[in-house]
């Protein structure tokens, strides 16, 4: 199956640029521009530079021999956790700040859930000497303290939204409303494959490393480049759409997601989505997202800051309606134990969102030859406090 953005910046039926009139101008520069500058080869020597010798990659593709004897298959993980600052968001932040820089701004603005999106923006802002803000909500900046005082270090600053759930969501609202006050000098790092055209193509373009490096990783420990399955959790999508970019078009790579179901789907307390959600505009694309029967957002939840999203990306959406992955949803209880036992098995403390991603290996039945890749998409650090205070470990 073909999965890939047409003129409109839409993937099949989802996408789009649902903007304000104010927002056109830069909008319209981005799309305008952005594949010519990322084609450059000025361009790719100096992201290819910064991803070598700044973020750490090429991230290990590490086979999980513990982790694969327990499931009976094989099982890699590809550890994106081992990129600086400790996620896979900076490998778009990087691409974004040198855009930026050719585009002639001289601010960014940001939105951050986890904190991890604010953080890769904090850092590549510093690197690169330039303004930041990064919008966070209230609640997210509690529960996500030190994420908040790196960016601080970094020399951001840190604007809480105090509306609605103040959560991730919010804190777009907050960014979008900034860069419609602010259109000339200011560029919006958007952290994941959502938001108007081009963004959900643009950040899918700079996580595409993620899977252009697993092939040849699995072509040096398997003979082969494709694996059974790829398995990634998805909010907003971003590690997924770099785990599946080089995969969407070979149907015989199973592509999973998996989705947070907080206290479970029928509690009113979850942001699964695909199980929850309809078609509607959201933050500039249309897209599946939870609301209500006339069309008002509903609040997601999630024990992960970073899965807390009432919609997912255009490219996900696609991929749902048109049955290209299987979609899955696992609540806090299930993610926050396969987090443990990641932990105990292996010695790698994930990320609370990319727990949610292991739950899958409990869902699926694999055989024995299956070759499992699972984007290990960020490390627990940020995540202590949850793991703390959940405290069944």
């Amino acid at each position: 199956m073909k999965i890939e953005v047409d003129k409109r910046g839409y993937y099949g039926n989802f996408g789009g640029a649902y903007i304000p009139e104010m927002l056109y101008p830069n909008v319209e520069e981005l799309r305008q521009n952005y594949i010519s500058i990322i084609h450059d080869e000025g361009f790719k020597k100096e992201f290819d530079q910064l991803l070598k010798t700044y973020v750490g990659r090429p991230t290990p593709l590490y086979y999980a021999k513990r982790l694969s004897e327990k499931y009976k298959t094989k099982i890699y993980l590809k550890r994106e956790d081992l990129c600086h600052t400790g996620a896979h968001k900076v490998n778009n932040t990087i691409g974004q700040i040198l855009l930026a820089r050719r585009l002639g701004k001289q601010k960014i603005i940001a939105e951050t859930g986890a904190g991890q999106h604010g953080v890769a923006t904090a850092t590549v802002c510093a690197l690169m000497g330039m303004e930041c803000i990064v919008y966070m909500g209230e609640i997210d900046m509690a529960r996500q303290k030190p994420n908040v005082e790196r960016m601080r270090i970094l020399g951001t600053e840190v604007r809480p939204a105090k509306s609605g759930s103040k959560t991730l969501k919010d804190a777009t609202n907050e960014a979008m409303r900034h860069w419609i006050n602010n259109p000339v000098d200011t560029h919006y790092i958007i952290g994941s494959v959502v938001g108007p055209h081009p963004y959900p193509d643009m950040v899918a373009r700079f996580q595409s490393v993620i899977s252009e490096e697993i092939k040849w990783q699995l072509k040096d420990n398997e003979g082969t480049e494709d694996p059974d399955y790829v398995i990634a959790c998805v909010g907003g999508g971003s590690n997924a759409a770099g785990a599946f970019y080089h995969y969407y078009d070979n149907d015989n790579v199973n592509l999973v997601c998996v989705e947070a179901a907080g206290h479970g789907n029928e509690t009113g307390e979850s942001a699964a989505t695909t199980v929850l959600g309809k078609p509607g505009v959201l933050h500039g694309s249309k897209t599946l997202l939870m609301q209500t029967e006339d069309g008002q957002v509903v609040e997601p939840y999630s024990i992960s800051a970073g899965l807390d999203y009432p919609g997912i990306g255009p490219v996900h959406a696609h991929l749902f309606e048109s049955g290209r992955a299987d979609f899955y949803s696992a609540t806090d209880e299930e993610a926050m134990k396969a987090g443990i036992l990641l932990s105990r098995l292996e010695g790698i403390i994930p990320a609370i969102e990319s727990a949610h991603a292991l739950v899958a290996l409990e869902k699926i039945m694999f055989s024995k030859d299956d070759v499992v890749v699972l984007n290990l998409s960020g490390r627990g650090d940020k995540d202590l406090e949850t793991y703390i205070k959940w405290g069944k470990y």
